[in-house]
């Protein structure tokens, strides 16, 4: 008989064996396969692989001057796995001139996998970095005693002259994301942290190389295996000439000093940046070495935020700059001509709404309003446009159309720049308008035709508006750098955008803004040696006006195009017309005249008081950013309001005088009054009784008032009274049939 116990057991005794062997084998896949910690372990013994750090590419300017360059520096590594329990710590601290809580703490950071993703015992892992030449020296002769620690060498960036920190940027030890995003960086590497550096990233680093090192059993280095044939050189970063002029990049900021704002020059013909002027600025080479973090901490907390790029990032109202853009608009569509002339006595009346403007000759066509800079001029053509009820079907239709011009002009939206950090500024649009108001007429958005109200540009949209009236209607994407080595540029940058605008009505423009350089707002900027033309702007503000300026020259071959704007500097003329037109002048010329150069130096040294109290806090800097970005959209909703309150009331008047005017007519009173005036009879008979109850009341008082002595006296008084009572009632009868014959014949002589 079978036994099923025992069976039983066979079958447990064999499946736990067949589980013991398989647990065996997934360890020893896991160890010798799966994992490399005895792969790196075996080779760590046997080889070193030490990293090769390619030299960054170099930057130069359009001339080839040197901005940017390569200067040698040493990193300390440690491999943990070498060091324990051989290192003698306090001689290693005094060597590299470090506390022992500094080199425990960045023992401990090391190993921390959260601060150092890649971490591993047997790879090398950064200790110290930028080590200077003396300390290098010092420590090289004693490293032989610090096992498990090594020298690498790098280079770190340089830069020849303090200018064009905005546009260069500035190379920074990498963060976990970057570590993350990219396979290429380990914890240690370098990165370009702003500006060209970042932008163009992948170009300037060029490729890493390793040499492989053989080892004996004590560690000692014997040499390269297999004499180097398994080693990889490091490639070099490809070096970048950019458009930059660096002189006049040096003259933008001294003549910015002591100012808030930016200086943007295009080529117009290329779109390169000739210079990219952010104040307050700082000197790059504060952003390296050790202090770096200390520099940037400060400079982030300084209430004039030298760190933001205002060329790129500022959004400002363009002023009357933005009327180029506008009669451009207006003259393409057909709403102005060449005879078309709008009255201006100090500014724009119409239905309660004014707009005010200086004194200057009136009516005006297209190009004395341009050289004037008329603000009636461009409100009279907006509101035509808008309110033009046969060329566009609905007011939101009108709107669009507008927007759409302002769009090709390269408005509301990222030029494409080749550096971080753009940003677009503001187009309103109808949708824009429809939600913001319940109802909105051409009056409700009449300065946006002036560059106030919702319009927002960057510096370098405004820049970009100068090269494309220069280009006579077209413009390309404005880029930093003009040459890559063994590469060619983005295509984009070669690509010619063509605005809405028609080159007739460019011409218009450009005979303005010449007009305005020879005897208008820009007269300060004429210049004998070349044509020049220019255009003002005085941006309102919620304190002092912003001082603006666009221009180029020379007008038949455009080298230049530039845009200047000084936050609360005033008038378009106070500021902005002498920095660009110093700016001109140096780039065409090559220099500036003793006596500009004098006034250059002026210039420098005429600062503008800041309200700038105490340091504040980026977080602090954030809310006061969003509480300005909001207080001038609620400055800019009342103000239309206000306008549709005003035009509703003008309504009121006029409905009402309207039906003044319909009773009139109903009654049918004549509009003159007759030359004699006839009274009726009734309202004559009742003014004479009127007058006799008042005399009959003042005789009676006057008897009150007498004292009566004796009874004779009394009774002939009385006697009197009823004489002269008869002969008053007597007297009246006769004043009366007099009365009535006379109103008799004055009514005959009226017949």
């Amino acid at each position: 008989m079978k036994n099923y116990d025992l069976e039983k057991r066979r079958l447990v005794l064999s499946a736990v064996a067949i589980g013991i062997v398989v647990i065996y084998i997934i360890r020893l896949f896991a160890l010798q396969i799966a994992s490399d910690d005895y792969r790196k372990s075996a080779d760590s013994n046997a080889f070193l692989k030490k990293i090769e750090f390619p030299s960054r590419g170099i930057i130069t300017d359009r001339k080839g001057k040197l901005l940017v360059y390569n200067q040698p520096a040493y990193d300390i590594m440690v491999v943990t796995n070498e060091m324990a329990g051989h290192l003698d710590t306090l001689e290693f601290c005094k060597a590299l001139h470090i506390t022992r809580q500094d080199f425990n703490k960045r023992m401990l950071d090391i190993k921390d996998r959260n601060k150092n993703p890649g971490y591993s015992r047997f790879t090398q892992q950064l200790f110290l970095s930028q080590l200077s030449d003396k300390d290098f020296s010092a420590f090289q002769e004693k490293l032989y005693r610090f096992p498990g620690f090594y020298v690498q060498k790098r280079s770190v960036r340089q830069y020849q002259r303090p200018i064009g920190a905005h546009v260069l940027g500035d190379v920074a030890e990498v963060s976990q994301s970057d570590v993350e995003e990219d396979d290429y960086y380990q914890p240690g590497d370098y990165i370009g942290k702003m500006g060209v550096e970042r932008e163009y990233e992948k170009d300037l680093r060029g490729k890493k190389g390793v040499q492989i090192l053989l080892r004996d059993a004590h560690g000692q280095i014997k040499g390269r295996y297999q004499n180097g044939k398994y080693d990889q050189k490091p490639r070099p970063g490809r070096d970048i000439q950019l458009g930059l002029d660096a002189d006049l990049q040096a003259l933008g900021e001294r003549l910015m000093e002591g100012k808030l704002g930016a200086v943007v020059a295009i080529e117009p013909k290329t779109g390169q940046i000739l210079a990219m002027v952010s104040s307050p600025t700082f000197d790059p080479r504060a952003m390296i070495g050790k202090l770096r973090g200390k520099h940037q901490h400060e400079m982030t907390l300084d209430p004039a935020k030298p760190l933001l790029n205002r060329a790129i990032m500022g959004q400002y109202p363009p002023g009357s700059t933005f009327k180029t853009g506008q009669a451009v608009t207006y003259y393409t569509e057909g709403i102005v001509s060449d005879s078309t002339r709008y009255p201006c006595h100090h500014g724009f009346y119409f239905k309660g709404l004014h707009v005010g403007c200086h004194a200057h000759a009136s009516p005006v066509s297209i190009v004395p309003a341009i050289s004037t800079s008329c603000n009636s001029y461009f409100c009279w053509g907006l509101y035509h446009m808008l309110a033009n009820r046969r060329k566009y079907k609905t007011l939101d239709d009108a709107m669009d159309v507008w927007r759409d011009y302002m769009v090709s002009m390269g408005f509301g939206y990222k030029l494409g720049i080749d550096l971080p950090g753009e940003k677009r500024g503001m187009i309103p649009n109808a949708q824009f308008y429809d939600h913001a108001f319940k109802h909105w007429n051409p009056l409700s958005v009449i300065s946006i035709s002036i560059g106030q109200g919702e319009v927002n540009l960057t510096p370098l949209q405004i820049a970009n508006l100068g090269a494309t009236i220069a280009n006579r209607g077209y413009y390309i994407a404005p880029h930093v750098v003009r040459h890559i080595q063994g590469k060619n540029l983005d295509k984009k940058y070669m690509e010619h955008h063509r605005t809405k605008g028609s080159v007739r009505a460019y011409q218009e423009v450009i005979a303005g803004m010449i007009s305005s350089v020879r005897g208008g707002t820009c007269a300060h900027a004429f210049h004998p040696g070349y044509s020049l033309a220019g255009k003002t702007g005085t941006a309102q503000n919620r304190g002092k006006d912003h001082s603006v300026f666009m221009g180029f020259a020379p007008v038949d071959t455009p080298k230049i195009a530039i845009a200047v704007y000084v936050e609360n500097g005033g008038f378009g003329a106070d500021f902005g017309v002498p920095i660009g037109s110093l700016m001109i002048e140096q780039y065409i010329n090559g220099k500036l005249t003793p006596g500009d150069a004098a006034q250059a130096d002026a210039l420098q040294k005429r600062h503008i008081s800041y309200a700038f109290k105490h340091p504040l806090t980026h977080s602090d800097s954030l809310r006061l950013d969003s509480i300005k970005r909001v207080n001038m959209i609620k400055d800019s909703l009342k103000l239309v309001r206000q306008k549709q309150d005003m035009a509703e009331a003008e309504r009121m008047k006029e409905a009402q005088k309207k039906k003044e005017a319909e009773e009139k007519e109903k009654k049918k009173q004549p509009q003159n009054d007759p030359a004699i005036r006839v009274e009726p009879e009734e309202l004559i008979k009742q003014d004479k009784k009127e007058k006799d109850k008042e005399d009959d009341k003042k005789e009676k008082e006057k008897e009150k008032n007498k004292d009566t002595k004796d009874s004779r006296k009394e009774s002939k008084d009385k006697n009197k009274g009823k004489d002269k009572s008869k002969e008053h009632e007597k007297s009246k009868s006769k004043g009366q049939s007099k009365d009535k014959s006379k109103s008799k014949e004055t009514i005959n002589r009226a017949k």
